[in-house]
């Protein structure tokens, strides 16, 4: 069966985005430093259609996050839009524009039914109003044998992570304090769920720890 397999960045005090999220600022107030180590990344920059880019340790980390996958799961709020029922008119399309950087049908958790959505470079929008279970059966099926990507925000991850749906997660911890916002982990106990740490890379912008199921 496919991996789900979760790949977030973390703060050093344990947030994963930082305070005030909205549609202004979908990563808080704060947050987009946690991702500024991966944005030079020549994987990064290839997944975004840019040429170009640092091959470094951490771009092969990335590079090996990236592959063998066929769908990814998200949470409402990764998708965006407004809170409650879909927009008519202008359909919210996601973050991404014309071409997102999937490139594979993604599965979007939400209490709101709506029409698949589909974009340029192969990747769909469907939305999955059955809950956790149904979204990564629904994405293990369009995979075909390959690998699901888990995908923000935080409260999605909690939620497979509590259910010990997730087979390996990739957390990168950056040097950073944002001092509040989501927290990865709030709520979920003192143990990781069956995960145990299997591998780790140091740099000074960032450290790699993986994880994987028992």
């Amino acid at each position: 069966m496919s991996k789900l397999r979760l790949t977030i960045s973390m703060s050093l005090d344990g947030f994963v985005a930082g305070p005030q999220q909205s549609m202004e600022n979908p990563l808080g107030v704060g947050g987009l430093r946690l991702h500024q180590w991966v944005f030079p990344l020549a994987a990064w920059r290839a997944l975004h259609g840019l040429e170009g880019g640092e091959d470094s340790a951490s771009n092969a980390v990335i590079a090996a996050a990236r592959a063998n996958l066929g769908a990814t799961v998200m949470g409402r709020n990764m998708f965006g839009g407004r809170p409650g029922d879909w927009a008519a008119s202008p359909p919210w399309q996601g973050w991404w524009g014309d071409n997102p950087p999937f490139h594979h049908p993604v599965f979007v958790l939400t209490h709101y039914a709506r029409a698949p959505l589909t974009l340029a470079g192969g990747t769909s929008f469907n939305f999955v109003t059955a809950g956790i279970e149904a979204a990564l059966e629904q994405a293990r099926s369009a995979a075909r044998g390959k690998d699901v990507a888990l995908g923000g925000g935080a409260a999605t991850a909690r939620q497979y992570l509590s259910a010990g749906l997730v087979d390996e997660m990739l957390l990168s911890l950056v040097p950073i304090l944002l001092g509040s916002g989501e927290r990865l982990f709030e709520g979920l106990g003192d143990d990781l769920h069956g995960l145990q740490c299997i591998d780790t890379l140091a740099t000074p912008q960032v450290t790699h720890l993986k994880f994987a199921r028992r």
